[in-house]
């Protein structure tokens, strides 16, 4: 059957569809706009079926829709994937920061949108979290969304200002236990919260949490607004490079090869921390498995390509292959982990 004849069939289908739901206006003595919902719902769907997965990409841009601000580590991630999609699909790839409510807003964003595969989400393990953190996040991690590949993760780490009196994460830990500290985070319920608020519990400590957008926590303890911050690597590394910040520990069980001279925070006897940030992509529920497999691999290769991997390397971060069933597999693994914490924690965003 040609392409003609195929459109020639939907379109028949479609208006036999329409006369249908008419009549059943005339039967039932429906309400005019339940009529007219009816019939919206069959544009759609009529107009979704005419779509060819094999056109994708190039009706439109893209929309790599970012649930932080620009400058956050999400929004690094998707930054430098951008051009590299664009040059392995032929499409035009870009960004749209849409910051808020933990990337709630972002994330109910596309979760509505249309399942064409020109809306993606990118979002940080605070996707996993947030559903347990609020009391209605407006979205279901595992049963809403299409896991399309997971991204680089990287450890969190905690640094001070230069001006704290306090240059190892123990002596951190005893000048806590004598002066009224805060701390800086990227966000009520990001692993930077809760990876310092474990902390807290383990060494009896009692340091007050300020949340900050994930971009501005960092600026905050290099301006001393906040002595102390516990944030993902990305925004941190160039100002531990420039000394404007101390680092004093990474959250990961082992060391971070960027900053190999700084400890691990299972050195200093805390065994149970092996805390990453980690960085994926979503798309709506209902998007053809052809544009699915074809996203994923094209996500795959520009996360492989040499100046990508050299780029997430000097950010602290690293990335492995994976396919949208193991991101699946994984993600299932994250969500009950993360609100086991959030329980432990007691954190709430609500």
């Amino acid at each position: 059957m040609t392409v003609k004849e195929t459109s020639a069939q939907s379109s028949a289908q479609f208006f036999s569809l329409l006369q249908w739901v008419t009549c059943m206006h005339q039967f039932l003595r429906l309400q005019p706009h339940v009529l007219s919902a009816l019939i919206g719902v069959l544009f759609v769907v009529n107009g979704f079926s005419q779509t060819n997965s094999s056109d994708w990409p190039k009706a439109k841009p893209v929309s790599l829709v970012v649930a932080f601000a620009p400058g956050a580590s999400t929004d690094i991630v998707a930054r430098n994937l951008t051009q590299k999609l664009s040059e392995i699909t032929g499409g035009n790839f870009i960004v749209e920061n849409k910051g808020g409510a933990g990337g709630n807003i972002a994330s109910t964003q596309v979760k509505r949108a249309a399942p064409d595969g020109y809306t993606i989400l990118v979002h940080s393990v605070a996707f996993a979290v947030n559903p347990s953190l609020y009391a209605d996040a407006g979205y279901d991690a595992i049963k809403d969304f299409i896991p399309l590949a997971l991204g680089p993760k990287t450890p969190n780490i905690i640094t001070v200002n230069p001006t704290t009196p306090a240059r190892t994460l123990p002596e951190l830990v005893e000048a806590a236990k004598k002066n009224n500290f805060n701390y800086a985070s990227s966000g009520i319920g990001t692993t930077t919260h809760l990876s310092m608020e474990r902390l807290k519990t383990a060494a009896k400590i009692d340091i007050v949490h300020v949340p900050y957008q994930p971009a501005a926590a960092i600026n905050a303890v290099v301006a001393n607004h906040t002595p102390i911050a516990s944030t993902s690597m990305p925004p941190a590394v160039p100002m531990i490079k420039a000394g404007k910040l101390i680092a004093l520990a990474v959250t990961s069980s082992s060391r971070s090869p960027l900053l190999p001279s700084v400890p691990s925070i299972t050195e200093f006897g805390y065994k149970e921390f092996d805390d990453y940030t980690w960085f994926g992509f979503f798309l709506p529920l209902g998007t053809p498995t052809a544009i699915v497999e074809k996203l994923n691999s094209a996500i795959n290769a520009a996360m492989e390509s040499a100046d990508v991997v050299d780029k997430f390397t000097q950010l602290g971060m690293s990335s492995s292959k994976n396919s949208s069933a193991e991101f699946g597999a994984f993600l299932r693994a994250e969500v009950p982990k993360w609100a086991a914490v959030v329980k432990s924690s007691g954190a709430k965003a609500d």
